[in-house]
């Protein structure tokens, strides 16, 4: 039914709760105008982008109204969206009228709490997480939470929390967030200069050739008909390059670390599959046979871990280095292949 309504967008949401149609949600009111001067770690944001973390829950159509009916001001002055924020701004938020979506999830729930061990490090301007296989980075396309959502959860009194980078929904490993938007900038600058080294364990099908030290293929994007995104290899590609070295040979596998020079949507795995070696347990570039021999031995995801990230410290300028252990899973699939060498 929403669905419906959706598509026609006709009625507003006031004719349809005038007419019962949908149900009434709460609505949360600011009681006056709110004045926020900007600070040094805000510095450099969009008015947009910032309007959006004060103002959590109302919808971006709303955010972009106030901004061009001129309710937000800044510096007593109307802006456009695309302006940046200086240090010593003051801006000016007109009470908006929120709908509350749904709840942010508690920190109580099973899973939510467990994220808890999986931290690595956390300081007052970096939390470094070994992120569990299944869970996604973030909330969207039918997941009511991700792993961000899942931290500031556990983090209530935190007044910024963003992830650094991305891992797909099936790896596990090393993740960075930033708890201030001066650690952010840092760590994206680090990433754009190739300052910070990300190093993963795969494990692939085949025996990995010695000589093999790179892969080197234009990566692109492809959206099949069912709508699902797939990444292959094309001349008309984003130049992508991976590096790698053999940590273990095994009986028809091999263990090996990728080392992503570029930073592609599944850039390590399609590299694979392209070397002719394709990752155990990968649902999309994977190879059935290969990955049935080793569901046998108890592989039930996909072999593939951020297993260390170097970087210079946002805060105090040094190279620090954080490793992320095997789950078991993993662990358990190695020691498997190791007694049938």
């Amino acid at each position: 039914m929403a669905d419906f309504f959706h598509a026609m967008g006709v009625l507003c949401s006031r004719d349809l709760l005038r007419c019962g149609i949908l149900p009434l949600m709460k609505e949360q009111t600011p009681q006056k105008v709110q004045f926020v001067t900007v600070d040094a770690d805000v510095a450099g944001q969009r008015i947009d982008n910032f309007l959006r973390t004060q103002l959590k829950g109302v919808p971006k159509s709303m955010i972009y109204r106030i901004l061009r009916k001129g309710e937000v001001r800044v510096n007593k002055g109307r802006i456009k969206p695309e302006y940046k924020l200086a240090d010593g701004d003051v801006v000016r938020i007109p009470p908006v009228r929120v709908s509350e979506g749904a709840p942010a999830p508690s920190p109580k729930l099973d899973k939510i709490a467990s994220l808890e061990s999986h931290i690595l490090f956390e300081d007052d301007r970096i939390l470094v997480m070994n992120k569990p296989s299944g869970i996604a980075v973030h909330g969207g396309s039918g997941l009511s939470f991700g792993l961000i959502e899942g931290l500031r959860a556990l983090r209530p009194d935190a007044k910024f929390m963003e992830l650094v980078h991305r891992l797909d929904r099936e790896t596990s490993g090393c993740i960075l967030i930033a708890k201030k938007r001066s650690a952010l900038r840092h760590m994206h600058e680090q990433l754009r200069t190739g300052k910070m080294d990300k190093r993963y364990q795969a494990l692939v099908a085949g025996e990995w050739p010695s000589t093999r030290f790179k892969v080197k293929a234009p990566l692109r994007k492809n959206t099949l008909q069912s709508g699902e995104r797939m990444v292959s290899v094309g001349d008309d590609g984003k130049p992508s390059e991976t590096r790698y070295r053999i940590l273990q040979q095994f009986e028809g596998a091999t263990l090996v670390e990728a080392s992503p020079i570029t930073g592609r949507t599944h850039q390590i795995r399609v590299h694979c599959l392209h070397a002719g070696h394709p990752i155990g347990g990968d649902p999309k570039y994977g190879d059935a046979e290969f990955d049935n021999q080793m569901r046998k031995i108890g592989l039930s995801r996909l072999f593939l871990h951020a297993h260390s990230i170097s970087l210079i410290h946002p805060g105090t300028e040094e190279r620090v280095k954080f490793t992320a252990p095997l789950d078991a899973t993993l662990s358990a699939t190695l020691n498997a292949l190791s007694k049938h060498a």
